[in-house]
């Protein structure tokens, strides 16, 4: 018997983890921290695994709503085998070290008590257990070897993997994770099977998006170039959100194509703080990882400046400069939000957005303010700045899009699909378009904490 249960507390884009009991082999998927939420609440509901190890562990990617919570995971059932691709492995431990320097300051800041989940020192102890794999290389987990499982690209960032799972009796499951199947500009498309799965579990981020029916990812980075180039032309300064991780290496090596294709001025960049570890990651990788540009090193090919060190004057915005800078959702406390304070007021100045901004965050609230009406940018702050730079938001999505994930479902036919990883519109969007297409699958949205009998 082949069961799924959901462990993330919620059906919507949070602490993102699953628990699937093939024949007896008890396996989780993904150990994630809630993005929205603090404290305890944040984690997965653990105390639904049950007292018994689980057999094996995987995790998809590097980014903390998929691996945050992994050494809390760890301590409770430290005889669980945990699964990874070598990039995901290191990624992940630059991104695990930062999130406990958050949680510390946090704790300081806002006395949430239940900060740090773990400390560096844990965190170190808790990765020497990690098993690096390839993609493509199946393996055996299970007391007995009895689960065969293979890690595929997934495309969404570097090291990023889908998990396929074939059980002794020969079901086969895949789960996604966050999956792209289009190129991006340093990382290829996924490489997923085409056929042969029983048993779908898919993210469902964009599930109730629409894109233009003449999108594509070129024409919108020429935009994205023609916007930086006016708004350096009239003397202002370009702000970039972006996160540290999957984003950051993206723009800031087509920014440095821009120059060198003569789209932009060449101008001072500002790159630095967590981008900059996770950049020099993607560069070690470099010889070793699924490229578009294999052997592309970004810090020996894109000139920036780096921003203040910790307790240094507090970064300027000036006009004929980019900054392409974290955190993505401009959340208090960072560099971008310190910038877009600066920014906001100034109409020769733009604000670029290039990726999701949750409506609660400051990015979110400045993408929803008309120009010209104010907005507060600091939660607990009454005051407020009008909107009057330029705002502009481009659509360069890691995730599939919500028609991508409709075809690859109906080329892979699987008899079940499993959606997750998605706010709820999305999850009752993609479901009602998915059991279209396929008239005769099981297409079930899993509730938390509701143990579903898949075979």
């Amino acid at each position: 018997m082949i069961t799924f249960t959901n462990l993330s507390g919620s059906t919507e884009i949070g602490s993102n983890c699953y628990l699937l009991d093939l024949d007896g082999v008890r396996v989780i998927l993904d150990s994630g921290m809630h993005p929205k939420k603090e404290g305890s609440a944040a984690q997965p509901e653990f105390g639904l695994i049950g007292a018994a190890d689980p057999d094996a562990i995987f995790i998809t990617h590097s980014h903390l709503d998929h691996i945050g919570t992994l050494p809390v995971l760890q301590d409770e059932f430290p005889a669980a085998e945990v699964n990874m691709t070598t990039a995901t492995a290191e990624i992940g431990l630059a991104m695990l070290h930062n999130s406990v320097n958050v949680m510390t300051a946090k704790r300081t800041q806002e006395g949430i008590v239940e900060y740090p989940f773990y400390t560096h020192a844990e965190l170190d102890h808790a990765a020497r257990c990690w098993m690096p794999r390839a993609y493509n290389a199946p393996f055996r987990i299970g007391r007995n070897g009895s689960v065969l499982a293979t890690l595929h690209d997934a495309g969404h960032i570097l090291g990023s993997c889908g998990v396929e799972l074939e059980s002794a009796g020969g079901t086969t499951i895949l789960y996604t994770g966050d999956v792209q199947f289009d190129n991006q500009t340093l990382i290829p498309g996924a490489d997923f099977p085409e056929s042969g799965i029983d048993i779908l579990i898919m993210e469902s981020t964009h599930g109730c998006t629409e894109r233009d029916a003449d999108y594509t990812r070129e024409k919108e980075m020429r935009r994205f170039a023609d916007t930086i180039r006016e708004v350096l032309e009239n003397n202002g300064a370009v702000l970039i959100p972006v996160f540290a991780l999957g984003k950051s290496q993206c723009l800031l090596c087509e920014i440095g194509r821009f120059k060198e294709q003569g789209l932009i001025p060449d101008v001072p960049v500002y790159f630095g703080g967590l981008s900059s570890k996770i950049t020099a990651l993607y560069d070690k990788l470099a010889d070793s990882t699924p490229r578009l540009m294999p052997g592309y090193r970004l810090k020996e090919s894109v000139e920036t400046h780096g921003l203040p060190k910790q307790g240094a004057a507090p970064l300027v915005a000036s006009p004929g400069n980019i900054y392409v800078v974290s955190s993505g959702m401009m959340s208090e406390h960072t560099v971008s939000h310190q910038l877009a304070e600066q920014i906001i007021t100034h109409p020769n100045d733009a604000i670029l957005f290039v990726g999701y901004s949750d409506p609660d965050s400051p990015a979110g609230r400045v993408k929803d303010t008309p120009h010209g009406e104010k907005v507060c940018l600091r939660e607990k702050s009454k005051q407020s700045h009008p909107v009057n730079c330029r705002v502009e938001s481009f659509d360069f999505s890691g995730h599939a899009s919500r028609q991508a994930l409709i075809d690859y479902a109906k080329r892979l036919a699987p008899r079940k699909v499993l959606l997750v990883h998605g706010d709820p519109e999305a999850l009752e969007s993609l479901q009602g378009a998915i059991q279209t297409v396929l008239p005769e699958a099981e297409v079930l949205i899993p509730q938390p904490g509701i143990s579903y009998k898949l075979s």
